[in-house]
């Protein structure tokens, strides 16, 4: 317990945390991880529910990825991407776009998810400046989030986390998400900035940070179909759903309207270190081609398509499309849908997409700072489980390799813990 306490005030005295208000919050300090299992300073083992942040894909310490890494490091740890390249990104790129629709045809590499999404919305807005184009509207779902820079915060749901930056971030036109009693107003909405329309972005399947809200494949269609009758390019932000969350390798693999960007990060390295891909079809690519240097896409960062974490997501896919870790995938997926099914309670609602599983707690109010989450997150961190709740929603968003007995013990704690509220 010592050395937890010690840890604790080091970092108190030197770290900042994201989402944390750091004067009433107490650090627990992580010293190793193995599949899907974190362990303290004490040595107290926590089943890691959500991936820590939803990216640890295949476990902690994963002995594959690491090896691959190490081997890597010893042979070229990084190289400036502009004027440059190296045989691992060329592979990476070669065996995702091998993998997605057939219309992804070039891969941008960036940093991390919210510099994938910024990355989308400058193609997209350079694509109709380079065309001479004159296009000025974005539109994005409504409880929507694509990240935490101005350009995502704009383009993301404004609430309590963007108010104090309302002044300085963008126009964007926000429109409901599509279902069977409202999907020809949607249409409807969208014509209304059809023709000033530069681009729609959507989160396919399930809004993760609005709550893990779910919407069917069928509608989306739907809609994605009618903004792409309108000329309104489509950028699809899979940073959350994709490598298998959804129960399918894509979301896209769920639907038949292909969209013009995709966006990736979280699992894309296995949660093995910070990387995001953009991928634009040929159409996108081409209007960036020009005899005139002011055309060319200005965009990128030092460790633009890193050979170490390019070679961490070539290992994550090495175990993503093996078939023991489908068969992973699809018994999570098994057991969440039989949880749902045969769950009942009026004082929640279960919702499952795939590998995710949301329980709403009924409160009348959905919200991060609903009150209900502080006592949430530390009832299952007693029984030893990282559980980091969206307000009055629990969730599990868990790694692929964790196993039906902790999935059960986590169903458990969670009908026990309504049968307390």
């Amino acid at each position: 317990m010592q050395d937890n306490l010690i840890l604790q005030q080091r970092d108190a005295a030197v770290n900042w945390h994201p989402y944390t208000q750091m004067k009433t919050t107490e650090t627990i300090p992580i010293v190793s991880g193995r599949g899907a299992y974190l362990f303290d300073a004490a040595g107290r083992r926590y089943i890691d529910a959500i991936s820590s942040w939803w990216v640890t894909l295949h476990g902690h310490a994963h002995p594959y990825i690491a090896g691959q890494v190490a081997t890597q490091l010893n042979t070229l740890e990084q190289v400036i991407f502009a004027g440059f390249t190296h045989p691992k990104a060329i592979e990476l790129s070669e065996r995702l776009l091998g993998l997605l629709p057939a219309n992804q045809q070039k891969v941008f590499y960036s940093d991390n998810g919210s510099t994938a999404v910024e990355v989308a919305v400058k193609m997209c807005i350079q694509y109709y400046a380079n065309l001479g184009l004159p296009k000025t509207k974005i539109l994005a779902f409504k409880n929507g989030y694509h990240g935490d820079t101005f350009g995502t915060m704009s383009l993301s749901e404004r609430n309590t986390w963007t108010a104090p930056f309302a002044q300085q971030l963008f126009e964007v036109i926000y429109i409901e998400v599509p279902d069977r009693t409202n999907i020809e107003q949607v249409k409807a909405s969208i014509d209304l900035h059809a023709s000033e329309a530069i681009c729609f972005i959507y989160e396919p399947l399930v809004q993760g940070a609005a709550g893990m809200l779910m919407h069917e494949a069928q509608y989306l269609n739907l809609l994605l179909n009618h903004c792409r009758s309108k000329n309104i390019l489509l950028i699809q932000d899979e940073i959350f759903v994709g490598f298998g969350r959804t129960g399918s390798l894509f979301a896209a693999d769920q639907l038949d309207c292909t969209p013009d960007l995709m966006c990736f990060s979280k699992g894309l390295t296995g949660g093995t270190m910070p990387m995001g891909i953009t991928t634009a079809t040929n159409a996108i690519y081409n209007a960036f081609l020009s005899d005139e240097k002011s055309k060319a896409f200005f965009h990128g960062h030092s460790f633009t398509a890193n050979p170490l974490a390019c070679t961490a997501a070539l290992a994550s896919l090495d175990l993503l499309l093996s078939s023991d870790t489908q068969e992973k995938i699809n018994s999570i997926c098994t057991r969440h849908k039989t949880f749902v099914q045969h769950f009942q309670s009026a004082k929640a609602i279960a919702r499952q997409c795939g590998t995710i599983l949301a329980v709403e707690i009924t409160t009348g109010e959905s919200s991060y700072f609903n009150a209900l989450q502080p006592y949430l997150y530390h009832y299952f961190l007693e029984r030893n489980i990282i559980i980091r709740p969206l307000g009055n929603i629990i969730y599990l968003v868990p790694p692929y390799c964790i196993s039906a007995e902790d999935l059960d013990y986590i169903y458990a704690t969670i009908m026990e813990l309504i049968d307390k509220i």
